[in-house]
């Protein structure tokens, strides 16, 4: 899927030879598993554990290789494309005959899909896919290998906005979301049918000519998932969008509107192999090869779960503005003031998690790093650490974690940790856990502004 993505898709296209040397660039499964972020994003290793290893962490695979952990799991390109064809609903994907067996043999495993969904993972044979591979308005879908085992067509070719590669983002988007949806209510034995409302907060552009980005993709989860029960809704913000939807869905339940909420967000395809150039200019894998799909449940207090606290929301207003230090008083130093916490009494603080072995080594910098010195630089100046570089060091260590989500924005921010937070209040290692996300609004060329919003959550008492 790396040659889908918005850049390399562009590069391949003004030079062919391109998608040979992506390909000649790709991880295997085994390895994508077996690299250490990837366990910390499924719960294996907690993110602290990143220091300790040796680096870089593409070239040392941790003991830890098992697909599957407490916070998710990874899957091959086989049960991903059967789970693309599983949740197309207007026919846009063909996969081969024998492929599409052995992706629904896999698929039915594992349980992640309904019986409806399941039921559309069949196959057409080879003749048919290179007959149509050779008209207009059709992309074919390839293994990293190469091989070709189908296509993705558009039923609306005048439309650019229903062209092959956009249904495919969107696609993509709704089976890692349903994926993710299904396995979290399964894994928690949530009957889908309790779900009132389920939101959406990734960063796709659901729609037509007449309304480009309109969604609602929430709701369309929702009936993939079978929450035959609920309706819901898409909030877009960019990067800031889970943490928006997460305090939106929190509003709902303590207002009585909603009692159980989802909040889920798919992919970002355009996003992967965004910085593949560096990657390979520095004779390194491509990193950003994976695609992440996420789910949280929201619902009433049951005394055990971790508590969000809607009086400690954190706003970056208008007033704001965009430099750093201001964004980041605005979301910390504000939010604490007002629930009378100290910089110190946040166990850990969840911002950008980006992973810096995909950012750094193409020229990006260590983005948590960054964000977590500009915390520490704050509680200096508010007197509650020493003001010496050796101090903020030491609280970045303990309140901080080295970044493990692929750059894949909306992903990436802060709720990566989220799994990793509510183990840790529901054992009691600390008292309180603080999610900040930041958002570029300038990439819409509508505003020179950022965005941003933090919430905390505390231990049940």
């Amino acid at each position: 899927m790396v040659q889908h993505g918005s850049k390399p898709s562009r590069e391949i296209q003004k030079d062919p030879e391109t998608l040979k040397l992506i390909q000649s660039s790709l991880r295997s499964l085994n390895e994508a598993i077996s690299y250490a972020p990837h366990q910390v994003m499924l719960g294996n290793i907690y993110p602290d554990t990143l220091s300790e290893l040796e680096s870089p962490w593409y070239e040392n695979p941790t003991d830890s290789n098992s697909h599957k952990g407490p916070h998710g799991e990874i899957v091959g390109e086989e049960i991903f494309y059967g789970l693309i064809k599983g949740v197309d609903d207007f026919g846009l994907v063909s996969i081969e005959e024998s492929f599409a067996k052995r992706s629904y043999s896999e698929i039915k495993k594992m349980g992640y899909l309904t019986g409806d969904l399941l039921q559309k993972i069949e196959g057409v044979p080879v003749s048919e896919i290179e007959n149509r591979l050779q008209e207009d308005n059709v992309l074919p879908l390839r293994l990293g290998t190469g091989e070709t085992i189908g296509f993705i067509s558009t039923d609306y070719a005048e439309d650019p906005s229903l062209s092959p590669d956009i249904l495919l983002e969107n696609l993509t988007v709704k089976a890692t979301a349903t994926m993710a949806l299904n396995s979290v209510l399964e894994s928690n034995g949530v009957d889908p049918e309790t779900i009132d409302y389920v939101i959406g907060s990734g960063e796709e552009a659901i729609g037509d000519r007449y309304n480009r980005g309109g969604g609602n993709l929430a709701k369309a989860v929702a009936e993939a998932a079978g929450c035959m029960q609920s309706t819901g809704a898409d909030i877009k913000a960019f990067c800031c969008a889970p943490v928006h939807a997460t305090v939106v869905g929190g509003s709902l339940i303590t207002s009585g509107v909603f009692p159980n909420i989802a909040v889920i967000g798919g992919c970002s395809l355009a996003k992967l192999g965004m910085k593949f150039q560096g990657h390979l200019k520095k004779g390194i894998p491509i990193m950003e090869d994976v695609l992440v799909g996420f789910a949280i449940l929201l619902g009433p207090d049951d005394q055990v779960s971790p508590v969000l606290r809607l009086d400690s929301v954190g706003r970056h207003t208008v007033a704001a503005g965009s430099v750093q230090q201001k964004i980041v008083e605005a979301l910390v130093q504000t939010p604490l003031s007002k629930v009378g916490l100290k910089f110190q009494d946040i166990g850990k603080y969840a911002t950008e998690m980006h992973n810096p072995e995909i950012t750094d080594t193409a020229g990006s910098g260590n983005v948590p790093q960054t964000n977590y010195r500009l915390i520490a630089a704050l509680a200096a100046l508010n007197g509650e650490i020493e003001k010496g570089a050796e101090s903020r060091d030491a609280f970045v260590k303990t309140h901080g974690m080295p970044g493990f989500s692929p750059t894949q924005g909306h992903v990436a921010s802060a709720i990566p940790f989220l799994g990793h937070a509510l183990d840790d209040l529901k054992r009691g290692n600390y008292q309180y856990s603080m999610f900040l996300a930041k958002g570029s609004l300038f990439l819409g060329r509508m505003t020179h502004m950022s965005d941003g919003e933090s919430f905390i959550l505390e231990k049940n008492h």
